[in-house]
Protein backbone atom coordinates (compact mmCIF):
# COMPACT_ATOMS: atom_id res chain seq x y z
CA UNK A 1 0.00 0.00 0.00
CA UNK A 2 2.83 2.69 0.76
CA UNK A 3 4.28 1.62 -3.23
CA UNK A 4 0.96 3.53 -4.47
CA UNK A 5 0.68 6.47 -2.35
CA UNK A 6 4.76 7.46 -2.46
CA UNK A 7 5.23 6.01 -5.70
CA UNK A 8 6.35 9.82 -6.78
CA UNK A 9 8.62 10.66 -3.67
CA UNK A 10 11.61 10.68 -3.08
CA UNK A 11 12.99 11.69 0.10
CA UNK A 12 15.47 9.49 0.93
CA UNK A 13 18.81 9.58 1.28
CA UNK A 14 21.90 12.47 0.92
CA UNK A 15 20.23 14.13 -1.97
CA UNK A 16 22.95 16.47 -3.76
CA UNK A 17 24.54 17.55 0.07
CA UNK A 18 27.61 15.42 0.25
CA UNK A 19 29.92 17.14 -2.04
CA UNK A 20 30.34 20.53 -0.07
CA UNK A 21 31.97 19.30 2.32
CA UNK A 22 35.91 19.72 2.72
CA UNK A 23 38.37 17.28 4.48
CA UNK A 24 39.76 19.08 7.30
CA UNK A 25 41.10 18.86 10.96
CA UNK A 26 40.86 15.19 11.18
CA UNK A 27 40.79 13.70 14.51
CA UNK A 28 44.07 11.43 15.40
CA UNK A 29 43.58 7.74 17.04
CA UNK A 30 46.19 5.93 18.15
CA UNK A 31 46.24 2.21 18.99
CA UNK A 32 47.05 0.90 22.49
CA UNK A 33 51.26 -0.35 22.44
CA UNK A 34 50.05 -3.22 24.21
CA UNK A 35 46.84 -5.16 25.57
CA UNK A 36 49.01 -5.84 29.26
CA UNK A 37 49.13 -1.64 29.27
CA UNK A 38 46.27 -0.09 31.87
CA UNK A 39 43.63 1.91 30.08
CA UNK A 40 41.19 4.46 31.34
CA UNK A 41 37.34 3.31 31.83
CA UNK A 42 35.06 4.28 29.01
CA UNK A 43 33.65 6.53 30.76
CA UNK A 44 36.66 8.64 31.70
CA UNK A 45 37.62 9.03 28.38
CA UNK A 46 34.08 10.47 26.82
CA UNK A 47 33.68 12.67 30.31
CA UNK A 48 36.81 14.41 29.31
CA UNK A 49 35.33 15.59 25.79
CA UNK A 50 32.91 18.01 24.53
CA UNK A 51 30.07 17.13 23.06
CA UNK A 52 31.80 18.22 19.85
CA UNK A 53 35.14 16.74 19.49
CA UNK A 54 34.12 13.35 21.53
CA UNK A 55 36.23 11.29 19.04
CA UNK A 56 39.65 13.10 20.15
CA UNK A 57 39.34 11.41 23.06
CA UNK A 58 39.07 7.72 21.56
CA UNK A 59 43.53 7.71 21.39
CA UNK A 60 43.06 6.44 25.04
CA UNK A 61 40.48 3.80 24.88
CA UNK A 62 41.30 -0.09 24.22
CA UNK A 63 40.13 -0.93 20.68
CA UNK A 64 38.97 -4.74 21.87
CA UNK A 65 39.41 -6.46 18.47
CA UNK A 66 42.80 -7.55 19.05
CA UNK A 67 44.70 -8.67 16.15
CA UNK A 68 43.61 -12.69 15.56
CA UNK A 69 39.81 -11.10 16.06
CA UNK A 70 41.20 -8.37 12.86
CA UNK A 71 42.51 -10.91 10.92
CA UNK A 72 39.29 -13.24 11.68
CA UNK A 73 36.89 -10.30 9.91
CA UNK A 74 39.33 -9.22 7.56
CA UNK A 75 39.86 -12.46 5.47
CA UNK A 76 35.84 -13.64 5.73
CA UNK A 77 34.98 -10.44 4.37
CA UNK A 78 38.15 -10.32 1.68
CA UNK A 79 37.13 -13.69 0.77
CA UNK A 80 33.93 -12.99 -0.80
CA UNK A 81 34.65 -9.87 -2.41
CA UNK A 82 34.43 -11.17 -6.01
CA UNK A 83 31.25 -12.86 -5.35
CA UNK A 84 30.12 -9.20 -3.90
CA UNK A 85 30.87 -7.37 -7.19
CA UNK A 86 29.38 -9.56 -9.31
CA UNK A 87 26.39 -8.82 -6.91
CA UNK A 88 26.74 -5.19 -6.84
CA UNK A 89 27.39 -4.92 -10.81
CA UNK A 90 24.23 -7.37 -11.39
CA UNK A 91 22.04 -4.95 -8.92
CA UNK A 92 23.81 -1.55 -10.67
CA UNK A 93 22.59 -3.01 -14.55
CA UNK A 94 19.22 -4.40 -12.99
CA UNK A 95 18.11 -1.16 -10.90
CA UNK A 96 14.27 -1.37 -9.19
CA UNK A 97 12.71 1.74 -7.32
CA UNK A 98 11.17 1.28 -4.24
CA UNK A 99 9.09 -2.16 -3.14
CA UNK A 100 9.23 -3.37 -6.47
CA UNK A 101 12.95 -4.08 -5.97
CA UNK A 102 11.80 -8.00 -6.48
CA UNK A 103 15.26 -9.18 -8.53
CA UNK A 104 17.33 -7.54 -5.91
CA UNK A 105 15.36 -9.37 -3.05
CA UNK A 106 16.48 -12.90 -4.44
CA UNK A 107 19.91 -12.47 -5.49
CA UNK A 108 20.78 -11.21 -1.71
CA UNK A 109 18.47 -13.63 0.18
CA UNK A 110 19.79 -16.59 -2.20
CA UNK A 111 23.71 -15.69 -0.89
CA UNK A 112 22.77 -15.23 2.18
CA UNK A 113 21.30 -18.77 2.76
CA UNK A 114 23.96 -19.62 0.46
CA UNK A 115 26.02 -18.73 3.50
CA UNK A 116 24.11 -20.10 6.79
CA UNK A 117 22.15 -17.43 7.13
CA UNK A 118 18.39 -18.05 8.71
CA UNK A 119 16.84 -16.33 6.04
CA UNK A 120 12.91 -14.43 6.40
CA UNK A 121 12.06 -13.24 2.22
CA UNK A 122 9.23 -10.81 2.49
CA UNK A 123 9.32 -10.00 6.43
CA UNK A 124 7.74 -7.21 7.99
CA UNK A 125 4.66 -7.43 5.65
CA UNK A 126 6.85 -5.83 2.61
CA UNK A 127 7.29 -8.64 -0.09
CA UNK A 128 10.83 -7.06 -0.58
CA UNK A 129 11.80 -6.68 2.62
CA UNK A 130 14.03 -9.60 4.67
CA UNK A 131 15.68 -10.64 7.49
CA UNK A 132 18.87 -12.58 7.75
CA UNK A 133 20.32 -13.83 10.84
CA UNK A 134 22.89 -15.82 12.40
CA UNK A 135 23.38 -17.18 16.26
CA UNK A 136 26.47 -18.59 18.03
CA UNK A 137 25.42 -18.68 21.70
CA UNK A 138 24.09 -16.00 24.01
CA UNK A 139 25.37 -12.40 23.93
CA UNK A 140 24.76 -9.36 22.75
CA UNK A 141 22.58 -8.70 19.01
CA UNK A 142 23.92 -6.61 16.29
CA UNK A 143 22.09 -5.37 13.70
CA UNK A 144 23.55 -4.06 9.74
CA UNK A 145 21.01 -2.84 7.32
CA UNK A 146 21.37 -3.45 3.99
CA UNK A 147 19.47 -0.87 0.87
CA UNK A 148 18.69 -1.72 -3.11
CA UNK A 149 17.01 0.03 -4.27
CA UNK A 150 17.20 2.48 -7.05
CA UNK A 151 16.14 6.34 -8.54
CA UNK A 152 14.21 6.29 -11.66
CA UNK A 153 16.04 7.92 -14.16
CA UNK A 154 18.78 7.63 -12.81
CA UNK A 155 19.28 4.36 -11.77
CA UNK A 156 21.73 3.36 -8.53
CA UNK A 157 22.55 7.09 -8.52
CA UNK A 158 22.99 7.04 -4.62
CA UNK A 159 24.60 3.77 -4.96
CA UNK A 160 22.70 1.37 -3.39
CA UNK A 161 23.74 -1.69 -5.36
CA UNK A 162 26.92 -0.43 -2.59
CA UNK A 163 24.92 -0.47 -0.09
CA UNK A 164 23.51 -4.01 -0.75
CA UNK A 165 27.01 -5.45 -0.70
CA UNK A 166 28.23 -3.49 2.52
CA UNK A 167 25.55 -5.10 4.81
CA UNK A 168 26.30 -8.69 3.27
CA UNK A 169 29.73 -8.32 3.88
CA UNK A 170 29.65 -6.82 7.46
CA UNK A 171 27.70 -9.40 8.56
CA UNK A 172 29.72 -12.53 7.21
CA UNK A 173 32.49 -10.86 8.90
CA UNK A 174 30.97 -10.96 11.80
CA UNK A 175 29.61 -14.41 11.21
CA UNK A 176 33.29 -15.45 11.11
CA UNK A 177 34.20 -14.20 14.03
CA UNK A 178 31.07 -15.73 15.72
CA UNK A 179 31.76 -19.36 14.07
CA UNK A 180 35.45 -18.86 15.48
CA UNK A 181 34.22 -19.19 18.72
CA UNK A 182 35.97 -16.00 19.77
CA UNK A 183 32.69 -14.37 20.18
CA UNK A 184 29.11 -14.88 21.17
CA UNK A 185 26.00 -13.47 20.10
CA UNK A 186 23.61 -12.46 17.72
CA UNK A 187 23.74 -10.85 14.16
CA UNK A 188 21.26 -9.39 11.63
CA UNK A 189 21.06 -8.13 8.25
CA UNK A 190 17.83 -6.07 7.73
CA UNK A 191 16.99 -5.89 4.09
CA UNK A 192 15.27 -2.71 4.37
CA UNK A 193 13.51 -1.78 0.53
CA UNK A 194 12.12 1.66 -0.80
CA UNK A 195 14.73 3.71 1.37
CA UNK A 196 14.19 6.68 -1.58
CA UNK A 197 10.59 6.34 -0.84
CA UNK A 198 12.05 7.09 3.22
CA UNK A 199 9.77 3.93 3.88
CA UNK A 200 11.10 0.43 4.66
CA UNK A 201 12.40 1.13 7.66
CA UNK A 202 9.54 3.29 9.18
CA UNK A 203 7.50 0.07 8.51
CA UNK A 204 10.51 -1.70 10.81
CA UNK A 205 10.20 0.30 13.24
CA UNK A 206 6.30 0.39 13.75
CA UNK A 207 6.80 -2.96 14.19
CA UNK A 208 9.86 -3.48 16.42
CA UNK A 209 11.93 -5.19 13.58
CA UNK A 210 14.52 -3.08 15.66
CA UNK A 211 13.85 -2.63 18.88
CA UNK A 212 12.89 -6.51 19.57
CA UNK A 213 15.49 -8.24 17.98
CA UNK A 214 19.17 -6.38 18.09
CA UNK A 215 20.73 -4.29 20.51
CA UNK A 216 22.59 -1.88 18.19
CA UNK A 217 21.79 -1.24 14.04
CA UNK A 218 24.84 0.45 11.69
CA UNK A 219 24.81 0.57 8.07
CA UNK A 220 27.37 2.60 5.64
CA UNK A 221 26.51 4.96 2.94
CA UNK A 222 28.29 5.93 -0.04
CA UNK A 223 29.15 9.33 -0.88
CA UNK A 224 31.94 11.23 -2.41
CA UNK A 225 34.13 11.94 1.16
CA UNK A 226 34.64 9.82 4.19
CA UNK A 227 32.42 10.96 7.48
CA UNK A 228 31.57 8.90 10.45
CA UNK A 229 29.64 12.11 11.94
CA UNK A 230 27.36 12.40 8.48
CA UNK A 231 24.51 14.81 9.67
CA UNK A 232 21.06 13.87 7.73
CA UNK A 233 18.00 15.84 8.89
CA UNK A 234 14.11 15.13 9.55
CA UNK A 235 11.68 15.81 6.40
CA UNK A 236 7.98 15.27 6.57
CA UNK A 237 5.84 16.05 3.42
CA UNK A 238 2.38 17.15 2.73
CA UNK A 239 -0.33 16.97 -0.50
CA UNK A 240 -1.99 20.14 -0.52
CA UNK A 241 -4.84 20.58 -2.95
CA UNK A 242 -7.27 23.84 -3.20
CA UNK A 243 -10.68 23.24 -5.24
CA UNK A 244 -12.89 26.36 -6.92
CA UNK A 245 -15.31 27.40 -9.34
CA UNK A 246 -15.06 26.65 -13.08
CA UNK A 247 -15.97 29.91 -15.61
CA UNK A 248 -15.16 30.86 -18.90
CA UNK A 249 -11.95 33.04 -18.33
CA UNK A 250 -12.62 36.01 -20.39
CA UNK A 251 -16.80 35.71 -21.14
CA UNK A 252 -17.63 35.41 -17.60
CA UNK A 253 -14.48 35.37 -15.06
CA UNK A 254 -16.15 36.71 -12.53
CA UNK A 255 -18.27 33.89 -11.81
CA UNK A 256 -15.32 31.66 -11.42
CA UNK A 257 -13.40 31.49 -7.77
CA UNK A 258 -9.51 30.55 -8.98
CA UNK A 259 -7.89 27.58 -7.31
CA UNK A 260 -4.87 28.58 -9.02
CA UNK A 261 -5.37 31.99 -7.35
CA UNK A 262 -5.18 30.87 -4.01
CA UNK A 263 -2.10 28.62 -5.43
CA UNK A 264 0.18 31.33 -6.45
CA UNK A 265 -0.63 32.90 -2.80
CA UNK A 266 0.20 29.71 -0.91
CA UNK A 267 3.89 30.33 -3.19
CA UNK A 268 3.98 34.06 -2.29
CA UNK A 269 2.32 33.20 1.45
CA UNK A 270 5.64 30.68 1.86
CA UNK A 271 8.07 32.73 0.02
CA UNK A 272 7.54 35.75 2.96
CA UNK A 273 7.53 33.16 5.73
CA UNK A 274 11.04 32.23 4.63
CA UNK A 275 12.71 35.55 6.12
CA UNK A 276 11.49 34.28 9.83
CA UNK A 277 12.24 30.76 9.48
CA UNK A 278 15.84 29.40 11.03
CA UNK A 279 18.91 28.98 8.64
CA UNK A 280 18.80 25.72 8.73
CA UNK A 281 14.62 24.91 8.40
CA UNK A 282 13.81 24.11 4.72
CA UNK A 283 10.56 24.51 2.80
CA UNK A 284 10.56 23.23 -1.12
CA UNK A 285 7.73 21.78 -3.13
CA UNK A 286 6.62 22.14 -6.45
CA UNK A 287 2.78 22.43 -8.33
CA UNK A 288 1.31 18.98 -9.38
CA UNK A 289 -1.60 20.64 -11.09
CA UNK A 290 -1.94 24.03 -12.17
CA UNK A 291 -5.43 23.46 -13.91
CA UNK A 292 -6.22 22.40 -17.42
CA UNK A 293 -6.37 25.04 -19.78
CA UNK A 294 -5.83 29.26 -20.29
CA UNK A 295 -9.58 30.01 -20.97
CA UNK A 296 -10.89 28.16 -17.70
CA UNK A 297 -10.56 29.46 -14.33
CA UNK A 298 -9.11 26.65 -12.50
CA UNK A 299 -11.64 24.39 -10.75
CA UNK A 300 -8.29 22.29 -8.53
CA UNK A 301 -5.14 22.80 -7.97
CA UNK A 302 -2.56 20.70 -6.44
CA UNK A 303 0.64 20.81 -4.91
CA UNK A 304 3.42 18.43 -3.00
CA UNK A 305 5.71 20.29 -0.57
CA UNK A 306 8.40 19.16 1.71
CA UNK A 307 9.52 20.56 5.16
CA UNK A 308 13.58 19.77 7.16
CA UNK A 309 14.43 20.83 9.88
CA UNK A 310 17.90 19.73 12.19
CA UNK A 311 15.95 17.33 14.59
CA UNK A 312 12.69 15.81 14.23
CA UNK A 313 11.22 17.56 17.25
CA UNK A 314 11.08 21.02 15.56
CA UNK A 315 9.00 19.71 12.18
CA UNK A 316 5.52 20.48 14.25
CA UNK A 317 6.74 24.15 14.31
CA UNK A 318 6.98 24.35 10.63
CA UNK A 319 3.88 22.11 10.19
CA UNK A 320 1.93 24.94 11.56
CA UNK A 321 3.30 27.13 9.68
CA UNK A 322 2.95 25.61 6.62
CA UNK A 323 -0.95 24.77 7.27
CA UNK A 324 -1.39 28.83 8.26
CA UNK A 325 0.19 29.59 4.78
CA UNK A 326 -2.68 27.34 3.72
CA UNK A 327 -5.35 28.15 4.86
CA UNK A 328 -4.43 32.41 4.70
CA UNK A 329 -4.55 31.42 0.84
CA UNK A 330 -7.94 29.86 0.74
CA UNK A 331 -9.59 32.46 2.68
CA UNK A 332 -8.03 35.36 0.65
CA UNK A 333 -9.51 33.86 -2.51
CA UNK A 334 -12.72 31.86 -1.36
CA UNK A 335 -11.32 28.33 -2.70
CA UNK A 336 -11.97 25.58 -0.19
CA UNK A 337 -8.34 23.66 0.69
CA UNK A 338 -7.46 20.31 1.82
CA UNK A 339 -3.90 18.83 2.76
CA UNK A 340 -2.89 15.55 4.18
CA UNK A 341 0.65 15.12 5.39
CA UNK A 342 2.47 11.58 4.92
CA UNK A 343 0.29 8.80 6.45
CA UNK A 344 3.38 6.71 7.69
CA UNK A 345 4.66 9.91 9.32
CA UNK A 346 8.25 11.88 10.35
CA UNK A 347 11.60 11.12 8.40
CA UNK A 348 13.63 11.68 11.49
CA UNK A 349 16.64 13.09 11.60
CA UNK A 350 20.00 10.70 12.44
CA UNK A 351 21.10 10.71 15.94
CA UNK A 352 24.98 9.44 15.37
CA UNK A 353 25.83 7.44 18.23
CA UNK A 354 29.02 8.87 19.72
CA UNK A 355 30.90 5.99 20.92
CA UNK A 356 30.01 3.64 17.81
CA UNK A 357 30.87 6.07 15.56
CA UNK A 358 34.45 7.15 17.15
CA UNK A 359 35.10 3.16 16.98
CA UNK A 360 34.72 3.11 13.49
CA UNK A 361 36.67 5.88 12.83
CA UNK A 362 39.65 4.56 14.62
CA UNK A 363 39.48 1.57 12.51
CA UNK A 364 38.90 3.35 9.47
CA UNK A 365 41.80 5.61 10.69
CA UNK A 366 44.08 2.70 10.72
CA UNK A 367 43.24 1.79 7.19
CA UNK A 368 44.58 5.10 5.85
CA UNK A 369 41.06 7.40 6.18
CA UNK A 370 40.83 10.66 7.07
CA UNK A 371 38.05 12.50 8.39
CA UNK A 372 36.85 16.27 8.87
CA UNK A 373 36.13 17.09 12.23
CA UNK A 374 32.47 16.34 13.78
CA UNK A 375 31.95 20.18 13.91
CA UNK A 376 33.05 20.31 10.08
CA UNK A 377 30.50 17.58 9.38
CA UNK A 378 27.19 18.33 11.03
CA UNK A 379 27.28 22.04 9.17
CA UNK A 380 26.86 20.09 6.27
CA UNK A 381 23.11 18.71 6.97
CA UNK A 382 20.67 18.41 4.26
CA UNK A 383 19.74 14.90 3.01
CA UNK A 384 17.21 12.77 5.06
CA UNK A 385 17.26 8.91 5.54
CA UNK A 386 14.64 6.30 6.98
CA UNK A 387 17.84 5.12 8.81
CA UNK A 388 16.86 8.13 11.25
CA UNK A 389 13.73 6.55 12.93
CA UNK A 390 15.95 3.70 14.05
CA UNK A 391 18.21 5.85 15.76
CA UNK A 392 15.74 7.28 17.90
CA UNK A 393 15.31 3.27 18.91
CA UNK A 394 18.13 2.11 19.46
CA UNK A 395 21.90 3.16 19.60
CA UNK A 396 22.82 3.69 15.68
CA UNK A 397 25.20 5.16 13.39
CA UNK A 398 25.15 6.12 9.63
CA UNK A 399 29.25 6.69 8.53
CA UNK A 400 29.71 7.75 4.70
CA UNK A 401 32.64 6.33 2.70
CA UNK A 402 34.26 7.71 -0.06
CA UNK A 403 33.94 6.10 -3.27
CA UNK A 404 36.55 8.30 -5.37
CA UNK A 405 34.59 10.74 -7.08
CA UNK A 406 33.34 14.28 -6.60
CA UNK A 407 30.29 13.64 -7.60
CA UNK A 408 27.21 14.15 -5.68
CA UNK A 409 24.86 11.43 -4.72
CA UNK A 410 21.55 11.57 -7.10
CA UNK A 411 23.71 12.31 -10.08
CA UNK A 412 24.48 10.85 -13.17
CA UNK A 413 28.66 10.87 -12.17
CA UNK A 414 27.56 8.87 -8.54
CA UNK A 415 25.20 6.47 -10.55
CA UNK A 416 28.67 6.08 -12.72
CA UNK A 417 31.02 5.67 -9.85
CA UNK A 418 28.71 3.05 -7.90
CA UNK A 419 30.44 1.11 -10.09
CA UNK A 420 33.76 1.73 -10.52
CA UNK A 421 36.66 -1.23 -9.21
CA UNK A 422 37.11 2.00 -7.07
CA UNK A 423 34.29 2.07 -5.28
CA UNK A 424 33.54 -1.64 -4.76
CA UNK A 425 37.13 -1.58 -2.66
CA UNK A 426 36.43 1.40 -1.07
CA UNK A 427 33.06 -0.48 0.50
CA UNK A 428 34.96 -3.50 1.01
CA UNK A 429 37.36 -1.36 3.17
CA UNK A 430 34.44 -0.16 4.92
CA UNK A 431 33.15 -2.95 5.79
CA UNK A 432 36.40 -4.11 7.08
CA UNK A 433 35.59 -1.01 10.05
CA UNK A 434 32.49 -1.90 10.57
CA UNK A 435 32.29 -5.27 11.23
CA UNK A 436 35.10 -4.65 13.95
CA UNK A 437 33.13 -2.16 15.33
CA UNK A 438 30.15 -4.52 15.51
CA UNK A 439 33.05 -7.10 16.63
CA UNK A 440 33.39 -4.86 20.18
CA UNK A 441 29.88 -4.47 20.50
CA UNK A 442 29.87 -8.43 20.81
CA UNK A 443 33.57 -8.38 22.76
CA UNK A 444 33.42 -5.65 25.27
CA UNK A 445 30.73 -5.33 27.92
CA UNK A 446 32.09 -1.62 28.98
CA UNK A 447 32.30 -0.52 25.39
CA UNK A 448 28.82 -1.58 24.74
CA UNK A 449 27.56 -0.10 27.98
CA UNK A 450 29.24 3.24 26.89
CA UNK A 451 26.94 2.90 23.57
CA UNK A 452 23.73 2.49 25.89
CA UNK A 453 24.76 5.22 27.83
CA UNK A 454 25.37 7.66 25.25
CA UNK A 455 21.96 6.52 23.64
CA UNK A 456 20.20 7.17 26.86
CA UNK A 457 21.52 10.46 27.98
CA UNK A 458 21.41 11.89 24.18
CA UNK A 459 18.44 10.35 23.05
CA UNK A 460 15.98 9.02 25.64
CA UNK A 461 16.36 12.30 27.67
Amino acid sequence: MYNDHYEEQSVGCLGGILSRLGVTNSPVYVRASSSDEKLPAYEECMSQASPLNASHAMHRMDVKADSEVEAIVKKAINDVSSELRAISLDLHENMETGMKEFHAHEVLTNYLESKGFKVTRGAYGMETAFQAEYTRGEGRRVGICSEYDGLPGLGQGCGHNLIAISGVATVIGVKALLDSGKASGKVILFGTPAEELSIGKIVMVHKRAFQDNVDVCMMLHPGPYDANYAAMIAVHDVKLEFYGKPTHASATPWEGVNALDAMVQVWNNISMMRQQLLPTDRVHGIVTNGGQAPNIIPDRTSAFFFVRTTRFSEIDRLMKKLENCFTAAALSTGCEVNWTWREIGVTKDVFQNSVLADKYGAYMEKEGIKFPSREEQQKGAGGSTDMGNVSYEIPTIHPIFGIHTTASNHTIGFTAAAKTLDAHNDTIMACRGLALTAADVLLDESFYQAVKRDFDENVKN
